[in-house]
């Protein structure tokens, strides 16, 4: 099965005339996960969003399998996301929610929906979002992530508000995906995170990316 490859080539990002990230280049392959740390405000979420194309970038490229995001694709094709806290409409169930954001792809049914609810463990029931603690919107979160069976999923401090068996659960559900050859790129601030589960770790430091810590 041929690999899935997400490219960063020469990256830079600038807000306002300072720049926030320069001359990144990266590759990511399917069937790994990698961690991408540094300081507060390294720009962390910023490449996330490159990666994503919710935001362009100011100088180079990133490439899809060959294809250049916001050039010849406008977003990748196959992406679970969690950057920043996940909105969702607090008068909704947390299937309801789900259902809607299913509805502008329309690639899977209840059933999906349903599958996904269950598998970071919450329950179909009537409760609004609204109701929901913390840790229940984040693993709603993690629900739409994965609930369309993405090649990629980049996800930003997913295990934020996650009590020891949410964390322990999303692990595995990462661990499970790295194996059926998914591209997963993290951000988090829990050394636990970084270790048990990255392949590769990468380090924003000075504007760049570097291997390691």
């Amino acid at each position: 099965m041929d690999k899935n490859r997400l490219k960063l080539e020469n990256v830079g990002k600038t807000f306002r005339n300072q720049n926030v990230l320069e001359g990144i280049n990266c590759e990511f392959e399917s069937g790994n996960i990698y961690g991408i740390v540094g300081e507060n405000g390294c720009g962390k979420t910023v490449l996330l969003k490159l990666l994503c194309g919710l935001m362009r970038t100011s100088t180079g490229q990133v490439q899809y399998n060959g294809k250049i995001l916001k050039e010849e694709i406008d977003f990748l094709p196959s992406l679970g996301v969690i950057i920043e806290n996940p909105g969702f409409f607090d008068e909704l169930s947390g299937f309801d929610n789900l259902k809607v954001l299913a509805s502008f792809q329309k690639k899977i049914s209840n059933k999906e929906i349903n599958e996904s609810i269950e598998k970071v463990g919450l329950i179909n029931n009537k409760k609004k979002v609204q109701n929901y603690s913390l840790g229940m919107r984040q693993r709603l979160g993690i629900a739409q992530a994965i609930m369309e069976d993405p090649d990629i999923l980049i996800l930003d401090e997913f295990t934020t508000a996650l009590d020891i068996d949410g964390v322990e659960m999303t692990h595995n559900l990462l661990r499970k995906f790295r194996d059926e050859g998914k591209i997963i790129i993290i951000t988090s601030h829990s050394a636990h995170d970084i270790r048990s589960l990255c392949n590769r770790v990468l380090t924003i430091r000075n504007m760049g990316l570097f291997d390691g810590n």
